[in-house]
């Protein structure tokens, strides 16, 4: 399986609306329920309208688009993370999933993950 690390700074915030997201950057996840509205986002464009965040955080992806029929992807690659004692804030798309680390664990989470048998790109 391959996972592919991403370059970008990543913030993990909650926003009073989406108005001001520039839904033109490569990487805006965002998700509403009827207490929240989040946004993960480039560190450098999180919105003025921001209640909270965290920033610090980057991500990798599983490559390739995943079946919903495939079972334990996930959860395979948390357990390796896991293990090593590395905590995750995660992303679903409809092809794949991102999973995001604190920057100063970004680097251990893929030799982790390495050294079990996934193929990092993207270094």
């Amino acid at each position: 399986m391959k996972i592919h690390a991403l370059s970008e700074a990543l913030t993990v915030c909650r926003v009073e609306s989406y108005q001001t997201v520039d839904f033109s950057r490569p990487l805006v996840f965002i998700g509403k329920t009827d207490e929240e509205n989040s946004l993960v986002a480039e560190t450098e464009y999180v919105p003025q309208n921001v209640l909270a965040r965290e920033d610090g955080w980057r991500a990798f992806r599983i490559e390739g688009v995943l079946d919903f029929c495939l079972v334990g992807i996930l959860s395979g690659i948390l357990n390796v993370l896991k293990d090593s004692g590395i905590g995750v804030f995660t992303v679903s798309t409809y092809n794949t999933d991102y999973i995001l680390v604190k920057e100063e664990r970004f680097h251990e989470a893929l030799n982790a993950l390495d050294e079990a048998g996934y193929e990092i790109t993207g270094r």
